[in-house]
């Protein structure tokens, strides 16, 4: 069972759950920034939540399945259709099972409400792990497709899929709800990236999004943050660990708020750290985009992942019980 790559999009990569627990041997993390959106889409094809799929940045790739498959997009709205008999030039929808028979071409286009969409299938990407993780490491070269985005002729190899007959485009009637929680999507809310910090600076001004971001993190431009905000026993630094969500201050005055491509280490001062429940929105935002951060408790950090999580496993319940 294949993945045929007739187009690859802008920036397409295979992503899991990651690399946790290796920074210490200065191997980042890695994986799909938006694990919400990317758990979400696994469930739906009938994967465990950290299954190999494929992220989609802005503009996604032209597929062609030689095989029947289950599928399930999530993440930002995405163009999407499917050609070939019989289900020819069929618009495909989002947060849904979609049963693709052998042969289907689905052409993914631009993602019209954020920056990432997933494209999870039944069984998962079958390309070789490296240290524990079929993960693509753009910045370490290594993981998914050689270390790479997708390029037009890769064939990726597909786990096998359960038993079931699909002979015909089916898609499910029902959907789910893909937003995390209730909060709004462009506030960002974070903790004092180190004891001390002031946060106020920070929240107290809107951002924008640079074009010069990737995923290995944001960067903001707005109103210059000067380092004087910072005693001078945190502006004079040797190189220090940083993290997925740290956001660091260059001497520019224009934060850089780290990703899952986050270098293990860095000199920049540690002015604040987004909490994992927003990371998510953090790997929708697009160049352009505006964003505002608003300060945390931990407490409260903690009560929004564990509501997160609740959610999660309740739609797990919900797609156990349709079988």
């Amino acid at each position: 069972m294949s993945l045929h790559v007739l187009s690859a999009g802008l920036l397409t990569t295979v992503q899991d759950a990651g690399r946790p627990g290796l920074r210490h041997l200065g191997v980042g993390r890695a994986g799909a920034l938006d694990a919400w959106s990317h758990a979400l889409a696994n469930r739906l094809a009938g994967n465990a939540a950290g299954t190999a799929a494929l992220e989609i940045t802005l503009t996604g790739p032209t597929l062609r399945f030689d095989a029947a498959a289950r599928i399930a997009l999530c993440g930002a709205q995405l163009d999407a259709a499917v050609e070939g008999a019989p289900g020819e030039g069929v618009d495909i929808p989002m947060a849904r099972p979609i049963d693709l028979p052998a042969g289907s071409v689905l052409r993914l286009g631009g993602c019209r409400d954020g920056a990432r969409s997933y494209l999870a299938v039944e069984g998962g990407i079958a390309v070789p792990e490296v240290l524990g993780s079929a993960a693509t490491d753009l910045r370490g070269g290594f993981g998914g497709m050689r270390g790479r985005p997708l390029a037009t002729g890769d064939v990726l190899p597909l786990a096998r899929r359960s038993q079931r007959r699909i002979d015909a485009l089916r898609i499910a009637p029902w959907w789910l709800d893909m937003t995390p929680d209730d909060a709004p999507h462009s506030l960002v809310r974070v903790l004092p990236g180190e004891p001390g910090a002031p946060l106020d600076p920070l929240c107290a001004r809107r951002w924008r999004v640079a074009a010069a971001s990737d995923r290995q993190g944001l960067r903001l431009s707005g109103a210059v943050l000067s380092q004087d905000m910072l005693s001078q026993g945190r502006r004079e630094r040797t190189s220090e660990p940083v993290l997925p969500g740290t956001v660091q201050l260059p001497p520019d005055g224009q934060p850089i708020v780290l990703l899952a491509d986050a270098q293990t280490h860095g000199g920049y001062p540690r002015i604040a750290h987004a909490i994992r429940a927003d990371w998510p929105k953090l790997a929708q935002l697009r160049p352009g985009d505006s964003v505002s951060f608003a300060s945390c408790t931990p407490a409260q950090a903690r009560a929004a992942l564990d509501e997160q999580r609740q959610r999660f496993a309740r739609i797990g319940l919900a797609l156990a019980a349709r079988g």
